[in-house]
Order: C-alpha cells, then sequence, then structure tokens
C-alpha cells in the first residue's frame, strides 16, 4: 500500500487546507469522466480519493498516522474472522446447555 501523504503530495504536517487543495487537483485530472473511462486513471482516482478519505478525517489521520495503515491495523495483518470451523456455531448452543434449556426466548428449528 502507497503512502497516503505521497499518493496526495503532501507533506506529513500538511494542513487540512493543504490535503484539500492538493486532492481537488489531483481528482480533477485523474477523474473517470475527464478521462474517457482510463481505467489506470479511474484506479489513480480510487487511490486518491481513500486518501483523501482518511487524511481528511482528524481521527482517522490519527489513526493512520499512529498505526501506518488506513484502517488501524499494523501492517501485515490479515483478515481476521472465525473459520470454516466455526461456520455454524451458535451461542446459544453453548449456553442452552447451562440453564436446562429453560429461558425466555423463542425455540428455534433446524438451521439449514
Amino acid at each position: 500500500m502507497r503512502n497516503l501523504y505521497e499518493t496526495l503530495g503532501v507533506a506529513k504536517n500538511a494542513s487540512a487546507d493543504e490535503i484539500k487543495k492538493a486532492y481537488r487537483k489531483l481528482a480533477r485530472t485523474h477523474h473517470p469522466d475527464a478521462n474517457g473511462g482510463n481505467a489506470d486513471a479511474e484506479a489513480r482516482f480510487k487511490e486518491i480519493q481513500g486518501a483523501y478519505d482518511v487524511l481528511s478525517d482528524p481521527e482517522k489521520r490519527k489513526a493512520y498516522d499512529t498505526y501506518g495503515q488506513a484502517n488501524g491495523r499494523m501492517p501485515g495483518g490479515g483478515g481476521g474472522g472465525a473459520g470454516p470451523q466455526f461456520a455454524d456455531f451458535d451461542l446459544s448452543d453453548l449456553f442452552g446447555g447451562l440453564f436446562g434449556g429453560r429461558g425466555g426466548g423463542a425455540r428455534r428449528g433446524p438451521q439449514p
């Protein structure tokens, strides 16, 4: 992933106004409508848009500056989530037995 400041061509200590000016200039140049549907221009425009989305929001920018990634994750992190071994797992299956199956919850039929 390219550095967001480099994407917009601004310094890390750039003001919000400098970021906005750089974004507008680049967006005008690389906008798909201005480039006849050029796929490279569209990809570059999306990259510019993404950089501006992060750097124009003070909270997102702070997280990016702190962690080095737009999503606040450390570089090299993978997509977490439960693996397929837990796809059919339901917490009610675990907790239902703890309370003898008695509770105010509605009973469910078999899951597909």
